[in-house]
């Protein structure tokens, strides 16, 4: 689970309406309250999701609001251990081939239905039905048999062991079949209004606005403490920030200006707002279509590598808190190859590389070209200011060398559903946040290409091909590493994409929310947030709009 995934768990907030502070100037903050349930809790998120199944959503706000609502087999603890969620237990057959889980008696559906072996058995009939329009279905197809023996068992088999196995059942969050069964998962009006098993439950979805989630009093996991949940749709950090320092949401995600320049100079924010720093399992990234010319020589995305400056970008965009980035893995973990290095900053060398493709500047415009055209090209990114702020320091390293990279900003949902699904794009400037598994077949495997699955760059390589379908099969854990250490080894001189950085994330929370483990687990400050609570002195007073 990714550090943004687990932030957001919880994050959900903002009652609308008027609201008004029980507290003084005078208030302590830092005061010890023994834990009680209710409250609420505001949060702003960038985005708002297409919708609430995340198999076919695909995108992050989508799996922030879902992972309160749904739960999958298993989940994975404060440091990073796999534990049962709605599975009790679990078994592995003795040739690595088959998986038996028992589910915990007696789970429900928010609905009052009970909750049973057939709406895991449903659910991976879905994932992995060539109609359902998801980018999850690989690893689920691999499952060459399931079966249900009783209403408390299922049974997944593989033809081979499958390394990813238990992570892959992290990962799926089971649906109800009693309210989808005979539904097309793809247009369901279910997608609006869910009915799951967790903490918590959909109250209301207002377009454009906001989305309130409420306890659910049957959900599988027991109680959660604080009563509602509920995401402000606010795009711009900027006004997030404003929000926060207004005392009208409680979380958000800060960026680096925020965390180092303008907190440290308003001690009046320090005494009611907790700063935290994580490194997550994300990275920011350039990206390639590599179905598209100059894309597809491998001596221009090379050049392009040399020519980016990656320390420059975390000095000037993250004001140092991130880290380089040579690999897709989380720096610092088992599976980042140590030998490998990010591309240097040489322009000299990019030069050298645009020459041997057949690239000068013919006509004293400052601009390379070949065959009369120019070398230019459109960078897409989403509106997120260190995307943004990254793309403007690409593009003018690029124009040094006589690249003529043109930024073109957009919403969300139309820079997803419009651009990378179609694959109308040149390049593009994303993140991505990863599984704790190393198994990275859904993004890099040829067969990945198809309209919203993952490998939308279009990357093809039969070694990489080869080496992802090993490193499933392969459960030696260094042996396991080794692949994966190749894998990146040949990817970073492929050069399909430029990785940017690994940015620390920068939680900021009012002190009014307690129970949050700091220092910070190896999950992150998220794993416990149903035990997270607000002390009545420390509430707001609320007046919901509804």
């Amino acid at each position: 689970m990714t550090l943004n995934r687990l932030f957001c768990l919880v994050v959900a907030g903002l009652l609308a309406g008027c609201g008004s502070s029980r507290q003084t100037a005078t208030t302590d903050f830092d005061s010890d309250y023994p834990p009680v349930n209710g409250g609420n809790t505001i949060n702003a998120m960038i985005g708002e999701p297409s919708g609430l199944i995340p198999m076919i959503a695909g995108e992050s706000a989508a799996s922030a609001i879902a992972a309160n609502i749904f739960n999958s087999l298993l989940k994975y603890d404060k440091n990073l251990e796999l534990e049962g969620e709605l599975a009790e237990s679990w078994t592995i057959s003795p040739d690595q081939r088959t998986i038996t889980f028992k589910l915990k008696p007696g789970m429900k559906w928010a609905d009052g239905k009970p909750l049973t072996s057939a709406d895991v058995l449903f659910t991976w009939k879905l994932v992995t039905d060539d109609n359902t329009r998801t980018p999850y279905g690989a690893d689920y197809k691999l499952v060459i048999k399931a079966e249900t023996p009783d209403a408390l068992t299922f049974r997944a088999s593989y033809l081979e062991p499958y390394a990813p196995a238990l992570d892959t059942w992290a990962g799926l969050q089971i649906l109800p079949k009693h309210l989808l069964e005979g539904q097309d998962i793809n247009t369901t009006a279910f997608a609006r209004k869910p009915v799951g098993s967790n903490y918590y439950m959909l109250e209301q979805w207002r377009n454009g606005e906001r989305i309130s989630l409420v306890r659910n009093p049957l959900s599988t996991q027991g109680e959660a403490r604080i009563e509602r949940l509920v995401s402000r749709f606010i795009p711009d950090a900027a006004s997030q920030f404003l929000e926060l320092m207004a005392d009208n949401i409680d979380m958000m995600n800060l960026n680096p200006i925020q965390y180092a320049r303008i907190f440290p100079s308003r001690p009046d924010l320090s005494q009611k707002i907790g700063l935290y720093k994580e490194l997550g399992n994300n990275y920011t990234y350039l990206g390639f279509n590599l179905k598209r010319k100059p894309f597809d020589d491998i001596r221009v995305r090379q050049a392009i590598n040399y020519a980016v400056n990656k320390q420059e970008l975390i000095d000037g965009v993250l004001l140092g808190l991130g880290e380089p980035v040579s690999s897709p893995y989380k720096p610092g973990t088992r599976w980042t190859n140590p030998d490998l290095q990010p591309y240097p900053y040489d322009p000299a060398k990019a030069l050298a590389l645009l020459k041997e493709a057949g690239y000068a500047d013919h006509d004293g415009d400052g601009i390379l070209d070949k065959d009369g055209k120019p070398l230019a090209f459109e960078m897409l990114t989403n509106q997120n200011k260190q995307r943004e702020m990254s793309a403007v320091l690409i593009q003018r390293r690029l124009k040094e060398i006589g690249i003529d990279a043109r930024i073109r900003v957009l919403e969300w949902a139309s820079f997803i559903g419009r651009f990378i699904k179609t694959g109308e794009f040149d390049a593009v400037v994303l993140g991505w946040s990863l599984s704790l598994d190393p198994d990275q077949y859904g993004i890099w495997h040829s067969s990945q290409q198809a309209p919203g699955q993952f490998n939308f760059i279009g990357y093809s390589n039969p070694q990489i091909d080869r080496l992802l379908e090993q490193g499933r099969l392969e459960l030696d854990p260094d042996k396991r590493m080794k692949i994966y250490h190749e894998f990146a080894r040949i990817l970073q001189e492929d050069s399909p994409i430029v990785y940017l950085y690994a940015g620390y994330g920068l939680p900021a929370i009012h002190k009014r929310i307690k129970g949050i483990d700091n220092p910070a687990p190896p999950a992150g400050i998220g794993h416990n947030s149903h035990e997270w609570y607000i002390p009545e002195p420390l509430r707001r007073i609320e007046i919901s709009a509804r």
